[in-house]
């Protein structure tokens, strides 16, 4: 499997996790119960494995290997991307800064959350479609496949340098459970 395609697949999860915090935030929106637990574990799965280690796949080794192949940073799409991941760490963070007012009943935490989740939703779902179909075509077609199967090894070192053995699965696991109880119930 090549290096895009690995990351294509992790678009994957991370779109099952964008659909439940969307259906999470609309929750938030209504005033029905949502488990603050639920959303910080959301949090935690997009602070860690979206950002942390997928995007640190694409920051640390992808972009810089497209720029070896003659694609520009600025002004070009890595510079976008760049400012996407950028804009998206804001909106988790305003997310997490919002679960400790939650937990304590501040209703306008509520809100807070909701519009950040909906930003990030926004913004990561418009953002992976880029990937998918502008900048992972693009480095299929300028990357030699010798220097895929070498990113591919570095993504591995990556994740487990970054998320540790086993995590990615227990994400997994996580979001089975977050889809079966906010996307399969309603």
């Amino acid at each position: 499997m090549n290096a895009t395609q690995e990351l294509r697949d992790e678009h994957e999860g991370i779109k099952v996790a964008l659909l439940t915090l969307g259906r999470m935030s609309s929750n938030l929106d209504s005033g029905q119960a949502v488990d603050v637990d639920d959303l910080e574990a959301v949090v935690d799965f997009l602070r860690t494995f979206a950002d942390r280690c997928h995007h640190g796949k694409e920051e640390d080794l992808l972009f810089p290997a497209l720029e070896r192949a003659g694609i520009p940073k600025e002004g070009g799409p890595i510079g976008v991307m760049l400012t996407e991941h950028a804009h998206g760490r804001e909106q988790i963070r305003a997310m997490a800064d919002a679960i400790p007012r939650l937990r304590e009943g501040d209703l306008d935490a509520r809100r807070d959350f909701a519009s950040a989740a909906r930003e990030y939703v926004r913004l990561l779902s418009d953002h992976i479609e880029k990937e998918n179909n502008v900048l992972f075509p693009m480095a299929d077609r300028h990357i030699p496949q010798e220097e895929q199967a070498e990113l591919s090894e570095g993504f591995e070192r990556i994740e487990q340098e970054r998320i540790g053995p086993g995590v990615h699965e227990r994400y997994h696991e996580l979001l089975d459970r977050l889809s079966n109880k906010y996307l399969r119930a309603a």
